[in-house]
């Protein structure tokens, strides 16, 4: 059985390991050698450069159902989920998940004037309070492929006036995702997106949420050109104004990911990752394991085998190892021989 598609990866093992980092589709990789090329001999293509940061900003928008103005570009979830933190009255509340991604709420944590509160996942729509000010949350858990509530949350969140930030890098790519009902999500480019390294996305509210934009510089002005010396003004009157100046060889390669994800269809490659998944669920579990509970996820993790994946890798089989779990992430580039093959290897 061929890949979702076979004409835009040549994998030369069982990579099964997208949850950690995708793989870049070949037409990617082509863009991005040759603009590198171009700035080697002296012929940097600035043009080339800021048309694909907007034309991958665009694209983000579109499988996220946003417009353009409401996305920023930037090469870190981290960074601006502080942007986020640092936005925040003191005193204020914020809501997270057990053991939830660390780029995510760290940042809330290294701020000692606000009090973070952790709950299990799926206690999380039922312990938004009246005192809460922000609910941070992934999408999908990292460690596990557990899915969580977003409109229970997002309801509650709203029935007590607080914000919603929430982490979609291990969703977007297969899980469709609708950023008009959260007020802020951030993804990183390099997972299930297939985009380089240094890509990394926020969406914001029409009304740009509230937050102050602590780390503007020049790309965050209204004419970025015209923003290079002194004081930044005026600050885009969009989203960009919480742009940082991006690595934009990544961003070249990215256009073209985000071109094959949006061609593909996130529902085709989710319904097909998540087939690819159940299978691996099946199996393992005729194995004698039991999975995470984690109903249509793209990401398998089996308690008590994360330490099967160094033996797997020196078998030509990549997976993870994570939270003592060995974490299996089956993307569109992958195959049914590729199940099959992991479960032999197991």
């Amino acid at each position: 059985m061929k890949s979702l598609a076979p004409d835009h990866f040549s994998p030369e093992t069982v990579y099964l390991n997208t949850a950690s980092w995708g793989l870049i589709p070949t037409g990617a990789v082509a863009v991005m050698t040759a603009s590198v090329a171009a700035a080697s001999v002296g012929r940097p293509q600035e043009e080339v450069f800021s048309a694909a940061v907007e034309a991958a900003r665009a694209a983000y928008g579109r499988l996220l159902g946003v417009p353009a103005g409401r996305v920023a570009t930037g090469s870190s979830v981290a960074a601006y989920c502080g942007l986020i933190a640092q936005s925040l009255p003191s005193g204020s509340e914020v809501l997270v998940a057990d053991g939830d991604f660390s780029s995510l709420v760290n940042p809330f944590h290294v701020r000692h004037d606000l009090r973070v509160r952790t709950v299990p996942l799926e206690k999380v729509a039922d312990e938004v309070r009246p005192g809460t000010a922000l609910v941070a949350v992934s999408a999908v858990q990292s460690a596990d492929g557990r899915i969580a509530a977003l409109d229970e949350i997002g309801a509650a969140a709203r029935a007590h006036g607080a914000r919603t930030l929430i982490d979609v890098s291990q969703a977007v790519g297969w899980l469709p995702v609708d950023a008009t009902a959260h007020d802020y999500t951030v993804c990183v480019g390099y997972k299930w997106l297939m985009c380089p390294r240094g890509t990394a996305f926020l969406t914001v509210p029409e009304d740009l949420g509230g937050l102050t934009p602590v780390f503007a510089g020049w790309t965050s002005g209204e004419e970025p050109w015209e923003s290079c010396y002194g004081r930044v003004e005026p600050l885009a009157a969009s989203a960009r104004r919480f742009d940082v100046n991006v690595p934009v060889f990544s961003y070249v390669a990215a256009r073209e990911s985000l071109g094959l994800v949006e061609a593909l269809g996130v529902e085709r490659i989710g319904a097909y990752d998540v087939a690819l998944a159940d299978r691996f669920r099946a199996g393992v579990a005729g194995l004698g394991h039991v999975p995470v509970e984690a109903a249509g996820s793209a990401i398998v993790a089996v308690p008590g085998l994360g330490d099967a994946a160094a033996r797997l890798a020196a078998a030509g089989v990549h997976v993870s190892a994570r939270a003592g779990n060995l974490r299996a992430a089956f993307h569109l580039y992958n195959t049914v021989a590729d199940v099959d093959r992991l479960l032999e290897a197991l």
